[in-house]
């Protein structure tokens, strides 16, 4: 998908802050970006990493919506605080976390409102990076209605009795027989969170439930290996497992 860009077409996007219904019926702030003057979009919802609804999160919709797709991103965080998304994030941390109920209900209120859209073609993925790719993984697992997830180095899926909380008292991998679409998960070897034996045991639950999923898994590449803004950031690994995302949300959003 890199660089394949059709010259001669008229290009245009959207970008703006939304609100749609998410957890407890409350309102929840969500960053929408689309092509203009197409129809028929597929769509993406993105689930932030903890570092918060950030820049990042906000360039990584856009450059997905630069290929062709609505991506909403929710503001997971908007209860801990209306500060910057350094502020909501460590909130959210000294609070315990964001409540994994919380987070399912805002994630399928942006579900909801992107089919609900004139443009939409019906089919929407989901798709989070770090404690995101924890929740896209759930999400996966736990709300109706996603055609495709992806899972990007998400911490926290396989989780000790000890690990569980109030906000988080079920560890994801303990819904895998729930997963009924395909799902892309991307990591680095040298990650610390998960570590290549948690991923094994995911993948090890994935095969004996008999899911359909694909693992692309990275040498020389840790946690968070996309941000381009830190030192974590790994260049090869990161197009080449961009390329990948981007032909798997190709295969099961548009055609």
């Amino acid at each position: 998908m890199w660089n394949r860009i059709d010259t001669s077409k008229y290009e245009g996007m959207i970008a703006e802050t939304v609100c749609h219904k998410g957890h407890d019926g409350k309102m929840v702030k969500t960053y929408l970006s689309r092509p203009i003057g197409e129809t028929c979009l597929p769509s993406i919802v993105l689930i932030p990493h903890m570092p918060g609804w950030d820049e990042w999160c906000r360039e990584t919709a856009r450059r997905f919506s630069q290929h062709g797709y609505a991506v909403a991103c929710p503001n997971i965080y908007q209860d801990f605080s209306q500060g910057t998304p350094q502020e909501a994030s460590q909130a959210a941390r000294d609070a315990g976390g964001a409540k994994d109920k919380n987070v399912m209900e805002d994630t399928a209120g942006s579900l909801e409102y992107l089919k609900a859209q004139p443009w939409s073609n019906g089919k929407v993925g989901v798709i989070g990076m770090c404690s995101g790719g924890r929740h896209a993984f759930l999400a996966a697992c736990t709300v109706d209605g996603f055609d495709c997830a992806v899972d990007c180095w998400g911490g926290g899926v396989s989780q000790s009795k000890e690990e569980l909380s109030p906000a988080r008292p079920v560890a994801p991998i303990d819904y895998t027989e729930n997963l009924n679409i395909p799902l892309l998960g991307i990591f680095g070897n040298d990650d610390h969170m998960p570590t290549p034996e948690q991923v094994d045991e995911l993948e090890a639950r994935l095969k004996a439930c008999g899911k359909d999923y694909e693992f692309h898994r990275y040498d020389g590449a840790g946690h968070g290996f996309w941000y381009y803004h830190t030192p974590m950031y790994r260049l090869e690994q990161a197009m080449d497992s961009q390329e990948k995302v981007y032909n798997f949300f190709e295969k099961h959003l548009r055609t």
